[in-house]
């Protein structure tokens, strides 16, 4: 199948929200907006859910904490257990500094990794050539036309009615 899309250069970051969300009323698809910083409130006008990260981040940090505290007394109190003026073995209090930089190096390695798989950024991965008016303060909105409901020159006038500075057309073949 193939899809035409529309990719709209803009000045401003409201002028983009405005535009996709005058686009999706009108069942036209939003494919992406791509910004030099984040825009508040692009995530519900473009029906993109909550982020699952923080529960990777979690996940990670809990982990952390466990083999933090884990480590610490077993090489304390199991494999190497050393009376030092009478203090206990598995004194949980002298455990705290290690198990907390351990919470948050875990947690930090997890949270960077599982943006790194989900963006699909893998070591020898080739870059695309990207839209290079983004990185200088440029706003680029891109839309994508499946059918015959709505005709090009409209979906052009309705995202230069928004402010777009350029609208220029694609064909993406097959997905």
């Amino acid at each position: 199948m193939t899809r035409r899309l529309h990719v709209a250069l803009f000045d401003d970051a409201q002028a983009v929200v405005a535009a996709a969300r005058a686009l999706r009323a009108q069942g036209i698809d939003v494919l992406d907006v791509v910004s030099p910083h984040p825009i508040h409130g692009l995530d519900e006008v473009l029906g993109i859910p909550r982020s699952r990260l923080t529960w990777v981040c979690l996940i990670g940090g809990v982990t952390g904490l466990a083999l933090g505290l884990w480590f610490q007394y077993w090489a304390s109190a199991t494999s190497w257990p050393l009376n030092v003026g009478g203090k206990p073995f598995d004194s949980l209090p002298a455990f705290v500094p290690v198990a907390f930089e351990m919470t948050v190096l875990f947690a930090g390695l997890a949270t960077a990794a599982a943006m790194l798989a989900r963006g699909r950024l893998w070591p020898g991965r080739r870059a695309r050539p990207e839209l290079e008016a983004t990185t200088d303060a440029g706003f680029v909105l891109i839309v994508a036309r499946s059918d015959a409901a709505h005709e090009a020159e409209d979906v052009d006038d309705l995202l230069r009615g928004y402010g777009a500075r350029s609208v220029r057309h694609e064909l993406e073949e097959g997905r």
